[in-house]
């Protein structure tokens, strides 16, 4: 199984930009659908975005779509999230999560296999 370290959460203004990162150990990375959700203060956890497994597919919120993009880097074990046009409404901890039976478009987090411990990235208006 994968563990996971995100990175590149901040404090950002609104309308600006971040790049969050999430750094997988083991060779089985690849073999992983990957997802970004986040939880804000008093709300349940919410899928973000998804990719699969090469790449290829790439799946959104709708609340983020347009916005923000998720890309994986397999020779690297990094998947990424680049976040633009921030909102406050973004303020969140971010998680990635690790989905061996998926291919990014599963939105349940329980379905997911492996979570790293969040970064936190605040939006100030």
């Amino acid at each position: 199984q994968v563990q996971l370290v995100e990175s590149g959460g901040g404090l950002v203004q609104a309308g600006g930009s971040l790049r969050l990162s999430c750094a997988a150990s083991g060779r089985t990375f690849r073999m992983y659908a990957m997802g970004w959700f986040r939880q804000a203060p008093g709300k349940e956890r919410e899928f973000v975005a998804g990719v699969s497994q090469s790449g290829g597919n790439t799946y959104y919120a709708d609340s983020v779509k347009g916005r923000f993009t998720i890309s994986r880097d397999n020779d690297k074990n990094t998947v990424f999230l680049q976040m633009n046009s921030l909102k406050p409404e973004d303020t969140a901890v971010y998680y990635c999560a690790a989905d061996r039976a998926g291919w990014g478009n599963r939105r349940q987090e329980r379905l997911y296999d492996a979570w790293g411990q969040g970064t936190q990235v605040t939006v100030s208006s």
